[in-house]
Parts: C-alpha cells; sequence; structure tokens
C-alpha cells in the first residue's frame, strides 16, 4: 500500500471533467502527479440521482425562478465518501468571506471536502444536516462553484510542507501578518523609462527590509482599510506601532 498523502481534497461537482484545471500544473501539479504530497478525487453528484435521466434539481419550495439542487442526491453523494475529519466546504457566494486565516486551518487537517453548487443554490437542509461551511470567495456570483472551489484548494495545497520548496515564500507574503506584499522588481534595471527603486539595488540588506516592511503598510492603508485598521489594532495591542504611524 502506497503511503498516505498529507493532504487529500475530494469535489462533489456534476462536471469532474473541470479537474484538475490549473491544479494540474506547475509546483502544484508536480507535488500531487509526482510527489504525492496531496491528492485530488472528483466524485460526480450526477451518478447519485434517483431519477432514470439524472435530474439532480427540482424547482424552489414557495416558487421562484431557477432549479435547486436537491438534499438527497448531495447527501447520497457524501455519503459514498470517507470523510476522516476532513472540514466540510459549499462553495457559496452567500457564504463567509475566505481568509488566509481558514485557509491556514485547513491545510493543517487531513484536507478538505468541497461541495460545488449549481442552479440557485443547494438545499439548506443537507447543509445544515451535515455540517457544511458556506465560503464565498469573493462578493461576485459565479455560473457555479468549480472554479472557486480550485481556488480554495490551491490556496490550501501551497501552504502543505514540500509543495512549494521554501518556507520563506510563504512567510512573506500577503496577508500573512495582516499586510499585503511588497511590490517586486527584477531585471532589466530600466523598463520602459522606470528604474527598479535605488534601495533594491544598494546592497543594504536592513534598508531594503524597511523599505518593504513601508511599502507594505502603504499599500494595505491604501488598498485594503479594513486589513490596515486591524493590523493597526493588532499593533496597538502588542504595544507597537506601524512605520508610517
Amino acid at each position: 500500500m502506497s503511503p498516505r498523502t498529507s493532504f487529500d481534497a475530494t469535489v462533489l461537482t456534476m462536471f469532474p471533467e473541470a479537474f484538475p484545471g490549473p491544479l494540474g500544473v506547475s509546483l502544484i501539479g508536480t507535488a500531487w502527479r509526482e510527489q504525492g504530497l496531496w491528492s485530488l478525487e472528483t466524485v460526480d453528484i450526477r451518478g447519485f440521482s434517483k431519477d432514470k435521466r439524472g435530474f439532480l434539481d427540482d424547482t424552489p419550495a414557495g416558487g421562484g425562478p431557477g432549479q435547486v439542487m436537491k438534499a438527497d442526491v448531495i447527501g447520497a453523494a457524501l455519503d459514498s465518501v470517507e470523510i476522516r475529519g476532513r472540514p466540510l466546504l459549499c462553495m457559496s457566494a452567500r457564504g463567509r468571506p475566505l481568509t488566509q486565516a481558514r485557509v491556514r486551518e485547513w491545510a493543517k487537517a487531513p484536507g478538505i471536502i468541497v461541495l460545488c453548487g449549481r442552479f440557485e443554490g443547494v438545499d439548506q437542509r443537507v447543509l445544515d444536516a451535515r455540517g457544511f461551511e458556506e465560503v464565498a470567495v469573493g462578493d461576485a456570483v459565479l455560473a457555479g462553484g468549480e472554479v472557486a472551489a480550485m481556488l480554495v484548494i490551491e490556496a490550501c495545497v501551497r501552504l502543505v510542507p514540500g509543495v512549494l520548496g521554501q518556507a520563506e515564500s510563504i512567510r512573506d507574503e500577503s496577508f500573512e501578518d495582516g499586510l499585503l506584499e511588497y511590490p517586486q522588481y527584477t531585471r532589466p534595471r530600466t523598463f520602459e523609462g522606470l528604474d527598479i527603486p535605488e534601495v533594491l539595488v544598494s546592497g543594504d540588506h536592513g534598508k531594503v527590509a524597511k523599505w518593504r516592511q513601508q511599502m507594505r503598510e502603504e499599500t494595505t492603508r491604501e488598498r485594503r482599510p479594513d486589513l490596515w485598521a486591524a493590523y493597526l489594532a493588532n499593533q496597538q495591542a502588542k504595544g507597537g506601532k506601524a512605520q508610517g504611524e
């Protein structure tokens, strides 16, 4: 028997052919196909329909447009999966916003099980009865949960030890300490009249670190006032302050 992977992702979907998509390329694809650091399984929800035509949706109770995915079909699909303590997630525009903090928690689990909604949504009873957590990847509505599921899986898998190779690549990223990442540059030194900031080619590592921290703070303050307010509150609680204060 082959050793178990460190992170197992299972996707309940109407369209298993959509996977692996971008999950099968680059370092994440290599970590799956060649290194076995994580695994991906898809479960075709249609196969659990009791209707001979494979229907897994019906009209909304109370009336209204569209169709709703049936609780009994999704429940049967989930029953075919060995849960093993993995969180149950349902991709939904009405879910709680995805955060890096939640991703870090899920990445420490044996894996995740992700339900991809379609139509007008999923019968609430199966979400409540089985303990699904509804997750939104942004303030936008998609045609289905498959793209959102890939996003969540990638965010988790890249935190699995060994997938990216260098721990430093994760440590300095956006959201890891409440701030967005600093701007990045590389050769050529001049591009269309714009130069790499002088401090980055000065060779002074102390100045580089200070500049990067300042850029992180400025970028967060300008682009994400919500994150900036939370960061300041956290700094004050620790008795410190931001560089830009």
